[in-house]
């Protein structure tokens, strides 16, 4: 681990972020408020004190995760603002301004994937921490969305391009000699499927696609000939998702929809504008009165809504240690109506119905603008993170940044409340002088 000395002055004349920032600003709160000696202790574990090359501080590379979804950056572009933003870098610990960038882009997913999903979930726990008694409702209310990955819209022709075009890769990695590389067939097969709508180009456009599908194949079968035994090894789990995406067939489950992202599911949620949506399923749950994020969980997989509440239920009592009182929910999760000691309630025909139970199904759908700034706002409209473990830590980061953002909204609302205060103050003296002056002139 690095050595304690990232407050060490630099240039003995330059002035501190102390004397010149406005340590009232939202970020100079939020990073008083954050424990970041938490993460130090917890994240301690994943470094060597003799091995290496010194590392970068914990909290500034906590701090710049957090910054990336709570501004929706990339890594590239927080790392090149940061050194630019004073209040970036305050907010990551430091005491002066720096000129130097602070790492470099790729060491964030690096971090990422050292600490995992474990170290993710404890900076969303601290969200929660920092929201105080926000945080504490008995009544929360749940739902399901989908996180849709980077990849293109999936289609046969693509993924058997794709395929072709890897297989050509392997072979040029491994010195293997293909008996036809079928660039220029490709290359005429694809014009012709241009003209697949059209009246007089549809047939010639299926007997291109079926080519193609025989091309990969071909490749497919000519390397796992002529590929060494060691090296085929090497190869094996890619081979096999290529032979899965040659023998798939539409009405088949668990399909491959992308080469690079093999683990994307398929939701077909009956939505107009957007009938299928690839990536992975998330549980999000809200506390009714105060919106705060208590419960953020990834699901790669195609199971029933009412599935997913008990898992949701169980990382919400992890993370606070408390036991909701009821769970508001649509009537996809119809099948379940307790989990632990927390009621899940299903909005149904009764005529015995609570008033407060009323009330909580209809405060239920204020968690659909919630899911809607999440994935507009905070990065969990398009996951760029690679793999199951990245939609698990985008998630919980999207799900820490808001609610952080929560904080410094009720900040600033604090603020342009006191200035309308001290204005209405302003205001009524000056009205009351006015009137005393007109009596005292009458």
């Amino acid at each position: 681990m690095i050595k304690q000395t990232s407050n060490q002055i630099e240039l003995g004349f330059s002035p501190l972020f102390k004397e010149q920032l406005n340590l009232k600003h939202p970020l100079c709160r939020l990073a008083d408020e954050i424990r970041w000696k938490d993460f130090d202790i917890a994240f301690a574990k994943h470094y060597s004190t003799s091995m290496g090359k010194p590392s970068k501080p914990i909290r500034l590379m906590v701090s710049l995760l957090i910054l990336k979804q709570l501004r929706n950056l990339s890594d590239e572009s927080v790392v090149e603002q940061w050194s630019e933003n004073v209040y970036y870098q305050y907010f990551s610990g430091l005491i002066q301004f720096s000129i130097s960038r602070p790492c470099v882009p790729t060491e964030l997913v690096e971090f990422r994937k050292r600490i995992g999903t474990e170290g993710i979930e404890l900076i969303f726990k601290e969200s929660i921490r920092v929201n105080g008694k926000d945080s504490e409702d008995d009544n929360l209310s749940a739902d399901t969305t989908v996180q849709e990955k980077n990849i293109t819209f999936p289609t046969d022709d693509k993924l058997y391009k794709k395929v072709i075009n890897e297989c050509r890769n392997i072979a040029q990695k491994e010195n293997i000699d293909l008996r036809q590389t079928y660039v220029r067939s490709v290359g005429k097969l694809s014009r012709l499927q241009r003209f697949k709508n059209t009246k007089h180009g549809a047939k010639k456009a299926r007997m291109a696609s079926k080519k193609i599908k025989t091309i990969a194949g071909r490749l497919v079968r000519e390397l796992n000939r002529k590929l060494p035994s060691d090296v085929l090894t090497k190869y094996s789990s890619t081979l096999d998702i290529y032979q899965k995406v040659m023998s798939q067939k539409r009405s088949d489950s668990n399909k491959i929809y992308s080469i690079h992202e093999p683990e994307v599911k398929c939701y077909t949620k009956g939505k107009e504008h957007k009938k299928y949506e690839f990536g992975s399923k998330v549980s999000i749950l809200v506390t009714q009165n105060t919106g705060v994020i208590v419960g953020a969980m990834n699901f790669n997989s195609t199971e029933h809504d009412s599935k997913t509440i008990e898992k949701a239920i169980n990382q919400y009592e992890k993370l606070t240690g408390k036991t909701a009182k009821n769970a508001f929910v649509d009537r996809g999760y119809r099948g379940v109506t307790k989990v632990n000691q927390t009621n899940i309630l299903v909005p149904k025909s009764n005529p015995k119905i609570t008033k407060e139970q009323r009330k909580g199904h209809s405060r239920r759908s204020a968690i659909e603008p919630v899911i809607g700034h999440l994935k507009r706002n905070y990065r969990m409209g398009r996951n760029f993170l690679k793999g199951i473990k990245g939609d698990e830590i985008n998630v919980l980061l999207s799900a820490a940044a808001m609610n952080f953002k929560r904080v410094i909204n009720l900040w600033s609302s604090e603020a342009i409340y006191r200035w309308k205060l001290i204005l209405k103050i302003i205001l009524d003296a000056y009205q009351s002088f006015i009137a005393q002056n007109l009596s005292m002139t009458f």
